[in-house]
């Protein structure tokens, strides 16, 4: 009964954080964030039609002493109220697939055969329980992700073992990462900044700790880190 009672309190405090997702620092997320929000708006608008009527009819024919013997005529069917609600769900669906199928299918992750990607290009191996980037010289990181900001980064996503998923919530959404299957998903016009990067597919007991950090650079302090990493592994 005592949880019952603090969840209201729950609820509350979980406002107290922004949710990044709708916060996007980059092309891709913002075109993700803005599709919830369309679809959250078109929602609002049935909603808000849904309870204008309710609340009208509830009191307009609400019970009263006058209305105690009245009994309400029997109307069987009427045209203009049944194309109207059946004509106008249906546009407002085919309004809200146009954006949804276009951001959806240019968003989707491809393989090699269906890509041509200019941009950055970087390997992602995700294995139980690190994250790998190897960027086009060659240099290997572990679970810290530097990437130059304003460009298309390409990201080749595989798995060295089980089912796992790349997300950077402020940059974009969830892609699986499968085993013996190279997925390519690009993330375009990232801001400056730093990011937090994780795993969303459960994947075993170790699975909270399988995080990444993101920092976004400048073009030319991203080809010094790649200049200062080659320096570094030949000096190694």
């Amino acid at each position: 009964m005592k949880k019952i009672t603090i969840l209201p309190f729950i609820i509350l405090l979980a406002g107290c954080q922004s949710i990044t997702v709708l916060d996007p620092k980059s092309s891709t997320g913002k075109e993700q964030a803005y599709l919830i929000w369309f679809s959250l708006a078109i929602m609002a608008i049935v909603l808000l039609v849904v309870f204008i009527l309710f609340t009208r009819f509830v009191i307009r024919y609400r019970y009263t002493e006058k209305k105690s013997e009245f009994i309400p005529q029997d109307i069987k069917g009427n045209l203009k109220y049944e194309l109207t609600w059946t004509i106008i769900p249906f546009i407002l669906l085919a309004v809200l697939a146009v954006p949804t199928l276009k951001i959806t299918f240019d968003q989707s992750p491809k393989t090699e055969a269906e890509t041509n990607t200019n941009g950055i290009h970087i390997n992602v191996t995700a294995e139980q329980f690190r994250w790998t980037f190897e960027h086009k010289n060659s240099k290997t990181v572990h679970n810290e992700l530097i990437i130059p900001e304003n460009k298309d980064i390409t990201f080749h996503l595989s798995s060295k073992d089980v089912i796992h998923s790349f997300w950077i919530p402020e940059l974009a959404g969830k892609v699986d990462v499968i085993p013996n299957k190279e997925l390519i998903y690009v993330i375009k016009n990232a801001e400056i900044g730093e990011y937090d990067g994780k795993c969303a597919e459960f994947c075993g007991i170790q699975h909270a700790n399988m995080t990444f950090d993101v920092k976004v650079v400048s073009m030319e302090k991203y080809n010094q880190y790649l200049k200062q990493s080659s320096n570094q592994e030949n000096e190694d």
